[in-house]
């Protein structure tokens, strides 16, 4: 078959490989010129996986009008709050029989949309054509072949089955639902607990601590997912747990790198300013909180991340008031 991937940082790079691997032609679409000179005469992405050949299979292009020409799968991975606008100026061109894929772990400001919610809201596609997929894939380790597996949802089980197959490789094993909600509200509550573990581990914080936030983080997870539909059940699977456990233990995650940083004391800015990829939990948390709140949802360590990116508090006083609340009964 013929993909696209819509977006060229390290996690569209690495899906744009498994699928080449899959055995298709993948077109990559980048907004750089000097990234798709170096994908088409280098087989390479420097700047995310340097030194990672890319198959032949692979090219590139800087038109999302080419990129999108027949083609049967597209691949959307590019920032959670930038979606809107991309498919606002090229949505039109996505053939009608295409298969979308959000490879996107995040909330839309304004909106509290899901990202799959954003692409059927921005491109009118049906609901039956529009996949969520995420699980525990730090890209680094999917480009160096090292095996892991990942969810498919998409409501339409047979859309669903079809990807797992397109997706599949002797490294990439990728699981069907058709729970988009708890899909995806797994993949973006993740990244704001990794958040939240990075601070306590860049405040010195132990194994003891970062366990408590886990499960701690995975309760709330689960929470909001069932109050807006989710099958509990996903949550214990590698669109939940899984996801989580890597994003919150993994040096290579870019949100627990964020909030390392937070914790070692770094202010909001500067650790934005060395920050060199997206942090899809700095921007998320307020819709993700905002979303909570509608559904009458406690999810504390989500609120005090808020507090912490975007009302200036301080980790350790964000650590005090996470301490200091009314004992409760763990279930429930």
């Amino acid at each position: 078959m013929r993909v696209a991937v819509m977006g060229s940082g390290a996690w569209g790079t690495a899906f744009a490989l498994v699928m080449a691997h899959a055995g298709h032609d993948v077109v990559i679409w980048a907004r750089e010129p000097r990234v798709v000179d170096q994908i088409n005469t280098m087989h390479q992405n420097r700047a995310y996986h340097p030194g990672v050949e890319l198959p032949t299979s692979v090219t590139a292009t800087t038109e999302p009008a080419a990129a999108l020409r027949d083609v049967d799968i597209v691949a959307i991975v590019l920032p959670a709050q930038d979606v809107r606008a991309n498919l606002q100026a090229w949505g039109a061109h996505i053939p009608d029989a295409a298969l979308v894929i959000s490879l996107i772990k995040g909330i839309e400001l304004g909106t509290t949309l899901r990202m799959s919610e954003v692409i059927e809201q921005s491109t009118s596609i049906d609901a039956s054509r529009v996949a969520a997929l995420s699980g525990p894939n730090l890209a680094s380790e999917i480009v160096a072949r090292q095996p892991s597996a990942t969810t498919i949802a998409c409501v339409d089980e047979q859309a669903a089955r079809f990807l797992q197959q397109a997706c599949s490789n002797d490294y990439f094993r990728p699981y069907w639902t058709t729970d988009v909600v708890g899909t995806e509200i797994g993949g973006a509550v993740k990244n704001v607990i990794a958040l939240a573990n990075g601070i306590a581990v860049g405040m010195g914080l132990g194994e003891n601590s970062q366990a408590s936030l886990m499960t701690r983080g995975l309760a709330e997870m689960a929470r909001l997912g069932v109050a807006l539909g989710a099958d509990p059940l996903t949550f214990q699977g590698l669109a939940g747990v899984g996801d989580l456990v890597a994003t919150c233990q993994s040096p290579l995650s870019r949100n627990r790198t964020f909030g390392e940083n937070l914790g070692k004391g770094l202010t909001v800015d500067e650790t934005i300013a060395i920050t060199r990829q997206t942090c899809e939990a700095y921007k998320s948390c307020t819709p993700i909180a905002e979303l909570a709140r509608a559904h009458g949802v406690e999810m504390p360590i989500t609120e005090q991340v808020v507090a912490v990116c975007h009302e200036g508090r301080s980790a350790r006083e964000a650590l005090g008031h996470l301490m200091g609340r009314r004992r409760r009964s763990e279930i429930g």
